[in-house]
């Protein structure tokens, strides 16, 4: 062992093991041994383009070059039908099919911001609302679509101005046309809430579950709620106006986190209120800025009378749907919601695919994850 040299040293152990799952998918059907690098390599060791290139030839002994990446990056467009990112989506599928024993039933819908380290915009990466915090940053919209575990569907590409609700009607019927499954139960949550989405679900024939803004609705449809003076796991169901139905729920546990992100957002006003930090940026609807009130032209108060009313609220969720489930089912297949949310956080922490290096956008206008 002490005549060995590094340069005589090959990892076989990422091979060994993703590379296994990799051939199990189906993915060696597709017969490009950069891809297969890429894939390894952003499971076992994620970075950036020079921090793959390094691993491959400091582990594998494999030499390929920034460009080498970036052109066959290029490949991947969805543009091309008969592409490789045409057949990693299509064996993508057929394994989430398998799993789920060849029925997709109920599928989950939602978006994430992706930023760029960059200060310039094109038709595509253009600085919109951050779920991040990055709103001087260009970003993109990512949405995803994934059955029951968690098993993926497929995404789409959005730009970083969009409205999260004109995005999932599109995805469903690109998505659909593509795969061909047949009307699901489509499930997100209520940054996807809209008359026009709903309107069109219906007009579809799809089942659906959204979740709902319960203090957003017409007086009758709140007092409706607060009435029904739920108590800790129960779950109720009226029909609205619309024809409509609300499903309403109650959770103790989620009324203490309410109170207590409550106080915590009164507390950080309060603090900025007595600091004099309070700005023109402070004064809108978002958040808890919305116990914050004007009074004449300069005089900024915190309206303890919203905050103290809100706590009525504390604990309560609605869905909007028109499933004919049991509410207690509704409930629970929107709690399942969770499995989108895990995919993301994978995505950004364990996989790193943010941000997006300058040098990658300048050499392609559309960003599409490996």
């Amino acid at each position: 062992m002490s005549s060995l040299s590094s340069s005589q040293v090959r990892v076989q152990g990422p091979e060994l093991v993703y590379g296994s799952i990799y051939d199990q998918i189906g993915y060696s059907a597709i017969e490009e041994p950069m891809f297969r690098h890429l894939v390894v390599c952003r499971l076992f060791s994620p970075g950036s383009k020079l921090k793959t290139i390094d691993y491959l030839q400091r582990y594998l002994h494999v030499s390929v070059t920034k460009h080498n990446i970036y052109n066959f990056i290029d490949r991947l467009s969805p543009a091309e039908r008969c592409g490789i990112k045409h057949k990693v989506e299509q064996i993508s599928y057929a394994q989430t099919k398998k799993v789920l024993k060849g029925k997709v039933g109920v599928v989950f819908y939602d978006m994430t911001t992706l930023y760029f380290e960059a200060s310039d915009e094109d038709d595509l990466r253009i600085c919109g609302f951050s779920k991040e915090g990055r709103h001087r940053n260009p970003q993109i919209f990512l949405g995803l679509l994934v059955a029951v575990g968690g098993n993926p569907i497929g995404y789409e590409v959005f730009e970083g101005n969009i409205h999260e609700s004109k995005t999932l009607i599109p995805m469903l019927e690109s998505l659909a046309a593509r795969f061909g499954f047949n009307h699901p139960v489509v499930i997100a949550d209520a940054g996807l809430l809209s008359k026009n989405n709903i309107d069109a679900l219906d007009r579809a024939g799809y089942q659906y579950i959204l979740g709902a803004r319960p203090k957003n609705d017409s007086s009758d449809v709140k007092e409706k709620i607060l009435s029904m003076r739920l108590k800790d796991g129960q779950v109720r169901s009226f029909i609205r106006k619309d024809k409509r139905r609300i499903v309403v729920s109650m959770s103790d546990a989620r009324s203490r986190n309410d109170a207590k992100n409550r106080r915590d957002g009164l507390q950080r006003l309060e603090k900025k209120l007595g600091a004099g930090r309070l700005t023109k940026n402070n004064i809108n609807n978002r958040g808890y800025n919305k116990y914050l009130r004007m009074e004449g032209n300069v005089r900024i108060s915190i309206d303890y009378e919203r905050f103290e009313s809100d706590a009525a609220w504390d604990g309560i969720k609605a869905y909007v749907t028109n499933s004919k489930l049991p509410p207690k089912k509704i409930v629970a297949n929107y709690h399942n919601l969770w499995f989108i949310e895990r995919a993301f956080r994978m995505n950004k922490t364990d996989l790193r695919i943010r941000p997006i290096l300058t040098s990658a956008v300048l050499t392609f206008p559309r960003v599409y994850p490996v």
